[in-house]
């Protein structure tokens, strides 16, 4: 996909201005399917008509990746088709992550899974933070400034065999039940869910959003990536 022409867009953004989805699709390596050695995770990012727009890798510590599994922490470099970095999406490591108890009792958030996203590279743009539930998925959106104006809310059965399709809704903080986007976990078959870990989403978003937002998204992709749907690796 070439890169369009738009005007006051932060480079490498411009493809997000003309798009309304995109599908974000993990590459598993032979070596990490026979071996079971947790490798840093690819992603191909298109649009709805399969061009490329982005590819994703992960930056990790080895160590963490074998030991602590989904919990470790990253950096997802995001470039474009000229190998230009145009998002990055940070998750520090918390040795105490993702117990929604802690979140909404004595923690008070400090355990609380998130990232924050870079777009361009050095500028923050948003962050994405778990939030108190109880079982299901829910998750808020914040500004650099850390004000809240969305929210992701998922299903109590993501990726069962029951409900293949895992839909991850964002809806408008102030209106929670207008929906301004949605991530859609999908369903790659039997034999691929069993053996690997590789998995596909779309990411849904109103053509005219800015792509500043657009570009928290696609980060709020890899968040719940590995924090529902990634293999727990841990090895002793």
């Amino acid at each position: 996909m070439q890169r369009p022409a738009v005007t006051g867009c932060p480079p490498g953004l411009e493809y997000l201005a003309q798009i309304d989805q995109l599908v974000v699709k993990q590459i598993k390596e032979i070596i990490e399917i026979v071996t079971n050695w947790e490798m840093a995770n690819k992603y191909q990012i298109t649009n709805s008509v399969g061009q490329q727009v982005y590819f994703a890798s992960e930056e990790s510590d080895t160590c963490q990746r074998q030991c602590c599994g989904p919990q470790r922490g990253f950096t997802m470099h995001i470039n474009d088709n000229m190998q230009q970095e145009v998002i990055r999406v940070v998750r520090e490591f918390k040795c105490c992550t993702g117990n929604q108890w802690c979140i909404c009792g004595c923690c008070k958030g400090h355990c609380s899974v998130e990232v924050t996203v870079e777009a361009p590279v050095g500028e923050v743009v948003g962050k994405i933070r778990q939030a108190c539930s109880g079982w299901k998925p829910h998750m808020k959106l914040e500004t650099a400034e850390g004000i809240e104006y969305a929210r992701i809310r998922g299903p109590c059965c993501y990726g069962a065999i029951c409900c293949p399709n895992s839909d991850f809704k964002i809806t408008n903080m102030s209106e929670e039940e207008v929906e301004i986007g949605k991530i859609t976990k999908k369903w790659a078959g039997f034999g691929a869910e069993v053996l690997t870990d590789a998995q596909t989403f779309a990411v849904e978003f109103p053509m005219d959003m800015d792509v500043r937002q657009k570009a928290v998204f696609i980060g709020a992709v890899f968040l719940i990536d590995f924090m529902y749907f990634e293999k727990k690796n841990q090895k002793k």
